[in-house]
């Protein structure tokens, strides 16, 4: 008697977590295809000055000389980083140099979802 009991829950527990683990797997296997694989909150934001002004050196050092001259306002793109510098194009003026990482940085967007 013992045993037809085991045998009936066992079967019964079967039967109802069979279909569970498959409704769960599908739509674990939905989800990541319903999101995009990039959404706008993902991306970084664009870079920015921390300060007024960062002086543009010729190499990343602060004994290198100074090339020019990068202002709150200016816009640049970075091509390069290396030790905690930047080798950026200020598009305002056309210099190319490094900037200290201190002082430039980029904004990071967080998902709230």
């Amino acid at each position: 008697m013992r045993f037809a009991r085991t045998a009936l829950c066992a079967v019964a527990l079967a039967s109802v977590a069979i279909p569970a683990t498959t409704t769960v797997a599908a739509a674990a296997t939905a989800a990541p295809a319903s999101l995009p694989l990039v959404r706008d909150c993902d991306r970084p934001g664009p870079w920015t000055i921390g300060t007024s002004a960062v002086n543009i050196r010729k190499s990343p050092t602060t004994r290198s000389s100074v090339v020019g001259v990068l202002y709150r306002s200016h816009r640049f793109t970075v091509h390069s980083s290396r030790g905690g510098w930047h080798y950026i194009t200020d598009r305002t003026t056309g210099v190319k140099g490094w900037v200290s990482g201190s002082y430039v940085y980029r904004d990071v967007y967080m998902c709230l979802d």
